[in-house]
Formats: C-alpha cells, sequence, structure tokens
C-alpha cells in the first residue's frame, strides 16, 4: 500500500468520497461511531472509554492511527486486531476499486477500516481522527452518536494553521447536528479554542459538555473524583500514568455517563485501560534487561505532551540520583526547542539518538546541538542500546510515537 500510494498528507475529502462512493458507501452502515479529534489525549481516551464499553458487556470497534508495531493494531474489531487474511482481502478489494485513482495511504486505509466495520457487527465504534479534523479522512460519518474533542494545543501547523485558533477550528470540523440528542464532550481546552468550538457547536445547533462548565475532574485522596452538574462521582485512579491523564479519564467517564454506562463499569475499565507507549513502564524485555534502573517509555511528540513528561517526571523522580536519562529521538518536523525547553536541565540529561527507520527523523548529532543549545546536557549515540548502557539511573525513552514502536518490538524480540 505504501508502495503504490506514498505517505504524503493532502487535506481533501474529495477522493475519500469517490472512493466510498464506488464502495456502495460503507461510512452509511457503520455501528454507532463515537468520533473523537484533539491534539493530545485522543488515544487514551479512546483506550479508557473502550474498557468502560466492554466492562458493560459491548462489543467495541476502533481505529486508531499511527500503529507502533504492527500495522493490524489500526483496525480493532470486537477488541480484536484485524486479521492478516481479512485484512489483506480489505486491502487488494480498495486497491481493485479504486483503480489506479489517486489516493494517499490514509484515506485508503480508512477507506478499508470502514469496510471492515460495516461488515461486523457492534455495539460502538470508536473513531479517531487522523490529522485535524474538517478534512481528515475519518470526517465522512453523517450523524455520529457521539463526538469527543480533546485538549488542542499547538501541532502540525503546516497542515492545520499557525495558532490555536486555527487549529481548534480544523478540529471543530467533526461537530454536526446530533440525530441523538447527546451533547458532544469537550475536554479541557486553552480559552480561545474553547470559544471556536463552542462557535462551532451553536452554528450546529449542537448542546456541549464541557470540561470546567459542566463537569471538572481532580484528584483526592488516591481517589478519581468527577464534579457534574447532577452530582460527584468517585472512582479509582486511572491505570494510565500521569497527572494530564485525570482529564483524559474525566473526558471518557463524561461520554461513558451520557451512554448510560453504569459506574461499576465505568470504574472497572477506568482501571485496566490497555494503550501502550504513553508513560508505560516496561518491566521485562531485551531492553529492560540493558537498563540499569526502572525503564520508562512515552510517545509523546509534540510541547503540550513535553510538558505534561516533565511534570511527571518532577513528581515520579523527585529525588532521583543520578538524575533521569531522558533517551530522544524526534522526527524533524516537530518545533524540537519547544519540545526541549519543556524540561528541567538539573533533573535530566539527555542521550540522542537517530529514529531507526525514519528518513525524516533528527540525527542524534543534530538534536543534540539542539538540546545542548537549550541548556540541557546532551549526548549522540549511534543506537538505542548504546544510549541504554550508557543511561547510570533511571530512563525515560521518549519523543517519537515511531520511536516507540521500534523500542516495543526491539524489546520483545
Amino acid at each position: 500500500m505504501l508502495a503504490l500510494h506514498p505517505k504524503y498528507i493532502d487535506l481533501s475529502l474529495d477522493r475519500m468520497w469517490r472512493l466510498l462512493d464506488a464502495l456502495g458507501n460503507p461510512q452509511n452502515n457503520l455501528p454507532p461511531v463515537i468520533h473523537i479529534a484533539g491534539t493530545n489525549g485522543k488515544g487514551s481516551t479512546l483506550a479508557m472509554l473502550m474498557a468502560m464499553l466492554e466492562a458493560n458487556g459491548a462489543q467495541v470497534h476502533s481505529y486508531t492511527s499511527p500503529h507502533l508495531v504492527n500495522f493490524h493494531e489500526r483496525i480493532r474489531l470486537n477488541g480484536q486486531d484485524i486479521s492478516e487474511t481479512l485484512l489483506a482481502q480489505t486491502l487488494a478489494e480498495i486497491e481493485q476499486v479504486n483503480d489506479g485513482e489517486p489516493i494517499t495511504f490514509f484515506e485508503a486505509t480508512t477507506a478499508a477500516a470502514f469496510l471492515a466495520f460495516s461488515r461486523h457487527p457492534a455495539n460502538y465504534l470508536l473513531l479517531e481522527v487522523g490529522l485535524g479534523g474538517r478534512l481528515d479522512a475519518t470526517n465522512v460519518i453523517d450523524a455520529p452518536l457521539l463526538s469527543i474533542i480533546t485538549p488542542v494545543s499547538m501541532d502540525h501547523e503546516q497542515f492545520l494553521g499557525s495558532d490555536i485558533r486555527a487549529i481548534a477550528a480544523e478540529k471543530a470540523g467533526i461537530l454536526k447536528p446530533s440525530k441523538t440528542g447527546l451533547p458532544a464532550i469537550i475536554s479541557q481546552q486553552p480559552e480561545v479554542a474553547r470559544d471556536v468550538i463552542m462557535e462551532h457547536a451553536a452554528n450546529c445547533d449542537l448542546q456541549l459538555s464541557c470540561h470546567g462548565q459542566d463537569w471538572t475532574a481532580y484528584e483526592e485522596h488516591d481517589r478519581l473524583v468527577i464534579q457534574h452538574a447532577h452530582g460527584l462521582m468517585d472512582l479509582p485512579m486511572p491505570g494510565l500514568v500521569g497527572a494530564h491523564q485525570l482529564i483524559n479519564a474525566g473526558t471518557a467517564i463524561m461520554a461513558a455517563r451520557h451512554l448510560d454506562i453504569p459506574e461499576h463499569a465505568i470504574g472497572e475499565g477506568l482501571e485496566h485501560p490497555i494503550w501502550p507507549a504513553r508513560l508505560q513502564k516496561l518491566t521485562s524485555g531485551k531492553l529492560k534487561n540493558i537498563a540499569k534502573g526502572e525503564l520508562w517509555l512515552d510517545g509523546g511528540h509534540n510541547q503540550a505532551a513535553a510538558e505534561a513528561l516533565a511534570i511527571w517526571l518532577s513528581e515520579h523522580f523527585l529525588n532521583a540520583e543520578p538524575p533521569v536519562t531522558l533517551i530522544c529521538g524526534l522526527m524533524a518536523t516537530k518545533h524540537v526547542e519547544n519540545w526541549l525547553a519543556s524540561f528541567n536541565p538539573s533533573r535530566v540529561s539527555l542521550h540522542c539518538i537517530t529514529i531507526p527507520d525514519q528518513p525524516n527523523s533528527f540525527t542524534a548529532k543534530d538534536l543534540t546541538e539542539k538540546a545542548q543549545a537549550a541548556g540541557l546536557t546532551a549526548q549522540a549515540f549511534d543506537s538505542l542500546e548504546t544510549a541504554l548502557s550508557k543511561a547510570q539511573g533511571d530512563v525515560l525513552i521518549c519523543g517519537s510515537l515511531y520511536l516507540s514502536g521500534y523500542v516495543l518490538a526491539e524489546n520483545d524480540s
């Protein structure tokens, strides 16, 4: 598929509508869709909501991107990765029907996912936006059961706009008039993003359930408390690590409440989501055997994600000696200076690597120079294994989902 349809980004729905029409419009025969957009927290919110729905006995499909290790992760049918046989058959059908017309990789794979989902019954489909929202290939659903917008921040400016207002407008493009009366769930947002989302919702005559206005989430006595218009919920802390996950958990919980999921299923799902490479502690495997201390992995790759990591590092490794080593690899498409500026130079040191098999990765040398210019202690290494072996204490591998996928594959090899 990559050879036939290069992995470039060209935001438009024209090609997608043409292909879906030729396929018989499978997007009109999907299970009830929960559409999720946002800059940060989409996947974590999806994972927690999926666990809550499944804890209530529901069958749930999901579509996410990018994958970490295997492409099959993107398309999950009733909680299981799509099989190799079904994936190959579905992609071949897409290729035949498309008949050589222009199409992007993400559009073709999204159409394949819709075909698979339309042919396998489920109670819900959790559909994650790939990029932006308004012109994303997933935004062909006439009437989602529920829409969710997770926190909006700066990322992919070359495609979505140069400020929060423009980016929020793209994310808000998934909001549509509700046929069920359910509100869209809006996570914590910068004020300007919230205003844009509210304006778009008003134009759609769509009700919202907004963080800070209709609900909030906070920790109290090692419990997660959700305060909403009808009272309080006292729940276990989320299984996903980090203070930022409280907001993601609150977003998922409010979605579950509006879907009439009982509190016992919400609590059970909250404790047991599956979402790798989000402050994931690696406790065994090839790479863990090299590490001299704790080994953590996170795929956050923009400034907001780096700021969340920095907060977690300051809490989890408050008095760590020696300082925590960050093994970093970043794509050269990112504003690396903003990412690096999030970290306290006195509390971390960086081991910089080139992300394997990623031509658009910063080289270890270039990333090291940028880190040093930002006032951080940094060294370049020619491999992940070497960088890990030279770290003297606890380690966090971070900076890219592509690096995270490589780490997970190597650790299991």
